[in-house]
């Protein structure tokens, strides 16, 4: 049997992110933010400047997303996640600064989910193939910062009902590693 999905808003707060444990599938309605790993190269090194950000980060959800042009009467193309580990580097500084929630795809690493768990934050994975049906939960989106970069740069995206499953939560709990253990175990 399969849980109904938890409804959540973005920005997050503390007490819907003490709510999210590792497995939990979710729809997420709100705002949400694009940023790869150029971006996130810009926003931190804006960060160790004490420069102000494009958008105020506390509570923020940052989507590691691959967006394509959008077709004529779409607000946007293909909506894929990319894999988040190429944000590993930047991800603690996030964090630090108020980031609660990222969405992507694959394992982060050992540094990022401690960081995860010290900043009482949540990483989310989002099914990558879908990048169509992931897309119709995108209501809006807007370039927000550094158009220059193209697919890379920060958009402001309006969601709703946008499915993932939380794969890393605050109390250090990993999704990856409890199916790994679960298929160790032969089921």
């Amino acid at each position: 049997m399969v849980d109904k999905p938890v409804r959540i808003k973005s920005p997050l707060t503390d007490e819907t992110i003490a709510r999210l444990k590792a497995g939990m599938s979710v729809l997420i309605s709100g705002v949400i933010y694009v940023g790869r790993d150029a971006a996130h190269r810009r926003l931190v090194q804006a960060l160790d400047k004490g420069e102000k950000l494009p958008f105020d980060v506390k509570g923020q959800t940052i989507y590691y997303m691959g967006p394509s042009p959008a077709r004529p009467g779409q607000v946007i193309g293909s909506a894929g996640p990319t894999t988040s580990s190429r944000m590993d580097t930047f991800t603690p500084r996030m964090l630090e600064a108020g980031l609660k929630a990222m969405i992507g795809k694959g394992e982060r690493s050992q540094a990022v989910r401690e960081a995860i768990k010290k900043h009482k934050a949540v990483y989310l994975v989002a099914t990558g193939g879908a990048a169509a049906l992931l897309a119709k939960s995108i209501k809006k989106s807007e370039t927000i910062a550094y158009p220059e970069l193209g697919a890379e740069a920060v958009l402001r995206l309006e969601v709703e009902d946008f499915p993932a499953i939380v794969a890393n939560d605050m109390y250090g709990d990993d999704l990856f590693e409890q199916a790994k253990a679960k298929y160790r175990r032969g089921g």
